[in-house]
């Protein structure tokens, strides 16, 4: 009979668990700064170099593999390797693993503990112990023991699915800041590229204009043999070339860099990774900027720290959750004799069940502590997340405005090189033709350079801003990707 009565205590206290309240506050998404219906910065409708535009409804959105607008089948395998070799990406990818365990860790929690275990002994006794003197021949004795022991504390607070509900918004995190590494190493590895491939691209032009500056001096040399021309003529005409040569020569530092760079990016020793010149003489690919609402759902550094929040929320009800009785139920069953022959039988069996409730009552103040901690935990990642918002607006309207001022630039710079050719062409023939000095040519030269090296580095960078862009709008990411479960 008193078996069945504590049955009933059991089971009646497995129904309280599955039925037992989750204390402390739901999660809801916190408020947000007020989310603009459209970017400040807007670029140019359909500029002459492709560029960027408003995106409609009907536009595709971007894709995984953002690289391949560009068009470059090098950047697209270069681009390919990092899910392969990268080591920061594994690292982040081990990361989010040990998350989504802590997942199974918490939910354990959710069931009993089972052990079981045999055990044989041989006891002697002092034959001097106080009590009953036992005779000589029995103060000696063997046990055979086999139990097993069921251990469970059922989550009548909801401290246990608090406890879920927190691991798995750190996990969502997790993958969420995974995605954003492996967007940060591709935009990365992108602009590193465009950065080397302008480098070749003033490369070309400073070759160029090596084999134009030798030209010049083979001219200043003809007229001072001929003794229509100065030695000056000629010093200025070698200085301009040696100089040019020396400018070609130290671009070679900085594009080695950045072929370094790309290497360890893409898993490969420095020393043994090498890519042929190649001038940056693609086209600026059309991309939809969208609208900034999507930014929220589009963002993984947006998802994750919307998630940390969640799992913040969570902890104010594991506070919350200590101010409640810690109630634990237990059994053992098993087998205990002092003969191995007689061990599983009938007679040798034993069990026990039972329960505990504990309630704290006084910790100086500890869990109110630890709740109001909590709750300010919850705040700070609150402010974060808001934060990371703005800032998502700020480094879209940054990229925008820096597209949308270097295309406008662009087209003035091209003005500025045509007159800048126009001008070393009308001084060259006044040199030919006797009529001014070689200093003028000289200066129309370093003009037609400078304009020229400009107008270069605006293409590098409008390419470099372009790839800001994309990473500032999520590179096709979407809070759809994140894990359920």
């Amino acid at each position: 009979m008193s078996f069945r009565i504590v049955a009933r205590a059991v089971a009646s206290t497995c129904v309280a668990a599955l039925a037992g309240c989750t204390v402390g506050p739901n999660y809801h998404r916190p408020s947000l700064p007020p989310v603009p219906a459209a970017y400040k910065e807007t670029p140019p409708p359909n500029p002459p170099n492709g560029s960027w535009k408003r995106a409609q409804p009907s536009d595709a959105e971007l894709k995984g593999k953002w690289w391949e607008l560009y068009g470059d089948p090098q950047l697209n395998a270069l681009e390919a390797r990092i899910e392969v070799s990268n080591q920061t990406l594994k690292a982040a990818v081990e990361q989010y693993l040990e998350a989504r365990e802590a997942v199974r860790v918490a939910r354990a929690s959710y069931y009993p503990t089972l052990a079981a275990g045999p055990s044989i002994s041989r006891t002697r006794e002092s034959y001097n112990q106080p009590g009953t003197k036992r005779s000589a021949t029995n103060y000696q004795y063997d046990t055979f023991n086999i139990q097993g022991q069921v251990l469970w504390e059922p989550d009548l607070w909801g401290s246990v699915r608090r406890s879920v509900e927190a691991a798995h918004a750190n996990m969502q995190a997790s993958a969420a800041d995974l995605a954003n590494v492996a967007l940060s190493l591709h935009a990365e590895l992108a602009s590193d590229y465009f950065e080397m491939r302008g480098l070749d691209l003033q490369a070309q032009l400073l070759n160029n204009t090596v084999k134009a500056d030798a030209d010049y001096l083979h001219l200043t040399q003809v007229r001072f043999k001929g003794g229509i021309g100065t030695e000056v003529d000629v010093a200025q005409a070698e200085t301009q070339l040696e100089t040019v040569k020396a400018e070609a020569i130290d671009v070679g530092v900085a594009r080695a860099q950045y072929e370094h760079a790309i290497a360890t990016l893409t898993g490969q020793p420095a020393s043994t990774f090498s890519l042929a010149p190649a001038p940056l003489t693609l086209k600026l690919p059309e991309i939809p900027a969208g609208m900034p609402s999507d930014l929220l759902e589009r963002r993984p550094d947006i998802a994750a720290a919307e998630r940390l929040v969640a799992a913040a929320n969570a902890q104010i009800g594991i506070a919350e959750a200590a101010f409640y009785p810690d109630v634990q139920l237990g059994g053992t069953g098993g087998f205990e004799s002092a003969n191995a022959g007689t061990w599983i039988q009938g007679p040798s069996a034993l069990w026990s069940l039972g329960g505990s409730a504990i309630e704290l009552l006084f910790d100086a103040g500890r869990r109110h502590a630890i709740t109001d901690q909590a709750r300010d935990a919850y705040e700070a990642q609150a402010a974060n997340y808001r934060e990371s918002v703005l800032n998502a607006f700020q480094e879209v309207e940054d990229n925008l405005a820096a597209l949308r001022i270097l295309d406008n630039e662009a087209q003035t710079q091209q003005v500025a090189v045509e007159a800048a050719r126009r001008s070393l062409m009308i001084s060259t023939k006044r040199y030919k033709g006797g009529v001014t000095t070689y200093l003028e040519v000289l200066t129309a030269q370093t003009a037609q350079l400078a304009d020229e090296q400009t107008q270069d580095d605006i293409t590098t960078r409008q390419f470099v801003a372009s790839v800001q862009l994309i990473k500032a709008l999520g590179g096709g990411w979407s809070r759809a990707q994140l894990p359920k479960s």
